[in-house]
């Protein structure tokens, strides 16, 4: 079981092989707006408008953490808001899951709680025996059907899920750069579960969900690639 674990998942057969140098640019959706003047990052902006804080806050909780106000605050619900409205005219599933779960449905996932450095936060095991808290609802919504049967007329299943992530991406006291690599965020995760009897349903769910984050970045004005 162990070494099972060291195996990886399959690659796509479309993904380069190499490393990022290799990388194809598929579509760029929009035009990047071009400005006479210098612009200002997002956290320098926020923390004009007094939406963002990020400084002095290592007393308070530590490192790549940060607060929302006012408007900042009222933005985050509005884009979850807006999110959840567009996929729930879709069809999904509105879900809420826990945020503790235990380890094997982590390495379900592919992720290792126990790995050196871990990837996740790990409640205290003298206290609460192999628990963690979940860095997406992917886990928690993967744990909802580990050993769970679904019928096959009712594929696919296409569920939403609006949760609080926490990720341990860093404990050093370097400066970050704004609202990236932070240990918590809200997040819509698209989450959808197929059948596997022709092995092209879970390809054609993925172009799904891939055409419905254009839709949402394009409805928000924003330029991608």
């Amino acid at each position: 079981y162990l070494g099972a674990l060291q195996l990886p998942n399959r690659t796509h057969p479309a993904v380069p092989v190499g490393d990022q140098s290799q990388a194809r640019l598929l579509e760029v959706v929009g035009e990047k707006p071009v400005f006479d003047f210098k612009p200002k990052g997002h956290l320098e902006l926020g923390e004009g408008l007094d939406i963002i804080r990020q400084k002095r806050l290592s007393h308070v909780s530590g490192h790549r953490s940060y607060y929302l106000c006012g408007a900042g605050a009222l933005l985050q619900h509005a884009l979850v808001t807006f999110t959840l409205r567009k996929l729930l005219s879709k069809g999904f599933l509105p879900m809420t899951v826990p945020d503790l779960l235990r380890g094997a449905v982590f390495e379900g996932c592919g992720v290792q709680p126990s790995a050196i450095p871990s990837p996740v936060y790990t409640i205290d095991p003298t206290r609460f025996e192999d628990l963690c808290l979940a860095g997406t609802s992917e886990v928690g919504i993967a744990g909802y059907f580990m050993d769970h049967a679904v019928q096959l007329q009712d594929l696919p299943l296409r569920v939403v899920c609006s949760s609080t992530c926490y990720r341990a991406e860093t404990d050093t006291g370097r400066e970050p750069w704004g609202l990236y690599r932070v240990h918590q965020f809200t997040k819509v995760e698209m989450f959808g579960v197929t059948a596997a009897e022709c092995g092209t349903e879970s390809e054609e769910l993925l172009d799904e969900f891939l055409g419905l984050q254009k839709e949402i970045f394009s409805e928000l004005g924003l330029h991608y690639r």
